[in-house]
């Protein structure tokens, strides 16, 4: 389940090793309660060393994410906020098909939908820091 990591990306193993673990939780691969595989298996399976896994895990335990059992591995925390990052996800994702399937129905390219978010996400940013700039401006008078 776990992809081996890109050496040359510059971003550490055990941080590529965690990033992986916690998308597979928000997309539901890990369910909470879930094991994950041991580290053995999984630094045998990606070719990595063990003690990179076992640091991946560790961190990912600090940031409330798995839970470690001595003896038994490490598992996906039942109030792991992950958990309710995938939940969240899980209502919107058809509210974003079908906003998708509208849009292809006005006969929009696939480029051209992917514009209007990236241009619509850039314009609540700038609308967002003029909201921030202005209460902190009334905050401050």
């Amino acid at each position: 389940m776990l992809f081996p990591p890109n050496p040359a990306s510059g971003v550490p193993i055990y941080l590529q090793l965690m990033e992986q673990v916690k998308h597979a939780i928000t997309t539901g691969a890990f369910q909470p309660g879930d094991q994950l595989p041991s580290i053995r298996k999984v630094a045998e399976d990606l070719v990595i060393n063990p003690n990179t896994v076992v640091r991946a895990y560790r961190e990912l335990e600090h940031d409330g994410v798995v839970e470690m059992r001595q003896g038994t591995g490490a598992f996906v925390r039942e109030s792991s906020g992950l958990y309710q990052k995938t939940k969240r996800l899980n209502v919107a994702l058809p509210l974003v098909r079908a906003l998708i399937g509208r849009l292809r129905e006005m006969g929009l390219s696939e480029e051209e939908i992917r514009r209007l978010f990236e241009s619509e996400f850039l314009l609540q940013q700038a609308e967002d820091k003029v909201d921030a700039a202005k209460s902190a401006k009334e905050q401050a008078v």
